[in-house]
Order: C-alpha cells, then structure tokens, then sequence
C-alpha cells in the first residue's frame, strides 16, 4: 500500500506540473482521482505497458475526460509512455490532448462530452460476456456528469445484460463546473437510484488506499449485477488551497502556486 501511496503523490506532482506547463484546467478534477488511479494501477487492473493492446487486458475508461493529466501522469508511472513524454502535454501537434486521446497508449477512449465514457464501457463489457472473455470494465465517472441520462439508460442496459464485469466509479467531490452538485442538480440519494436501477452499489472514501482495495479486491460485488463505487472524495486533494475550491476547476496555478503546492505534498508524504 505504501507504494500506491507514493504512486498517487507521484501523479499528484506530474499533473500539477502539467497543467502548469500548459496553461491549462481541471486541475481539481485530476487530484482528486489520483487515488483512485493510483491503486487500480498498482494493484488491481490487468494491463501491460509492454502489451497495450493485449486481448484480454482490463479496460479503463476515463469518461470525466477532462480530467485527463491524471491519467497521462498514471501511464507515465506505470511505463506506458516516457516520463518525458508530459511535458508536451496541451503543445501543438501532442497526442496528449486536453481532453483524453486514445492516440495515446494506454488510452481506451476519448471522451470530451461527458455522458459518454459509460455506454462506451457497457459496450465493452457486453462484448467480454458475449466472447466469453474475461476482461472487466472500469469507467471513472464525474459525479456532475450522473447528471447526463445516457448514464441511466446505460445502467439499465448493463443491469438487464447482467454485466457483472462492468465497475461503474463515480467520483463525487460535491463540485462541478461552476457550484455545488446540490445547487446545479441534486444526486442524493445516489446509492438508492443506482441500486434501483439494477446496480450492487458500493460506498467508500475515495482517499482512503485500504478501503479501496478492499473494494476492487471484491468485485464483482455481486454475481450477476454491475457494481456502482461511489468514491467520496475531495475537489483538489492534497493542495490546501485547492480543496473544495470551484476555482480550481478552470484555473491553472501560476509559478507560486505551484512550488506552493508541490512542497505541500512533499510534506505530507515525507
């Protein structure tokens, strides 16, 4: 677990550093998914940096596409692309677009418009079952996004499949773009709508590395149903001046604010 650890602080720094480079936003989206990121790569998804495209390799689809960098630095740490390869992040003529490119390896999809990701993912995980493969799907959500009904009507389609190798993740940090979940379209409650829509709906802190384990260690929670993971979480994690701050979700940290906050994570992880 100390690992995983350090490999969250890891794409905490590179995406910080990123966004900075470019100019560019979402950064509050991006941390707070390192997490979550981080232990599926290090322990739980079935993938191969050597082997992108292996058959039967675990699919993960960031559907929050804007949330990008955190994936870009997570393939970097995992040997999927150069470390190197970030810094052209948001340059002309990158593969490393800023919204997620599948130009890029390692990358299933790319998704721009949110609502997406997930029929994509029930696409995938349909396929599995039909070929009688045994690779699962993740699909890592916005909680702003369950706003979208291609959602809903993608969680009917996988409960009706009984797509079991399907793992919705649903980050909910309580923000969107511009306010609170609850000022621009309640969820809540959420685990009752995705449980009655089909789903076996798991419930945890998304910070928390134990928890998560067990989570993924589990899975398929429930033969027979997809599971639904509601990750609580924090907007900004790990930057004190970031956190459940809305102004993060389009801003990018000037040169201060970055050394401000890449100290704050040494800090903490020293």
């Amino acid at each position: 677990m100390a690992d995983a650890l350090a490999f969250a602080r890891a794409v905490r720094c590179t995406a910080l550093q990123m966004v900075h480079n470019a100019k560019a936003s979402h950064i509050g989206s991006a941390l707070s998914i390192a997490d979550i990121l981080a232990v599926l790569y290090h322990s739980h998804l079935n993938c191969d940096p050597d082997a992108p495209n292996a058959q039967n390799r675990d699919r993960l689809i960031l559907s929050k596409g804007h949330a990008c960098v955190a994936v870009y630095a997570a393939l970097a740490e995992k040997g999927f692309i150069s470390k190197a390869a970030v810094d052209s992040y948001g340059q002309d003529f990158s593969d490393l677009m800023n919204h997620i490119s599948h130009k890029v390896p390692g990358v299933e999809f790319s998704t721009g418009s949110l609502g997406h990701g997930l029929p994509f993912g029930v696409g995938k995980a349909l396929a599995a079952k039909k070929l009688k493969k045994t690779w699962r799907t993740f699909v890592l959500l916005g909680d702003g996004e369950m706003d979208e009904g291609s959602n809903w009507e993608a969680l009917m389609f996988a409960a009706h499949h009984k797509l079991d190798n399907l793992v919705a993740i649903i980050d909910f940090n309580n923000l969107q773009s511009l306010t609170t979940i609850e000022n621009t379209l309640a969820l809540e409650p959420l685990a009752d709508k995705l449980s009655a829509f089909g789903c076996s709906v798991i419930e945890i802190d998304g910070h928390d590395h134990r928890a998560l384990h067990e989570a993924f260690a589990k899975l398929p929670a429930e033969m027979g149903k997809p599971t639904a993971i509601i990750a609580r979480t924090i907007k900004g994690k790990g930057v004190s001046f970031m956190e459940n701050s809305v102004d993060w979700h389009y801003r990018s940290p000037n040169k201060e604010q970055l050394e401000q906050a890449l100290r704050e994570l040494e800090m903490v992880h020293a």
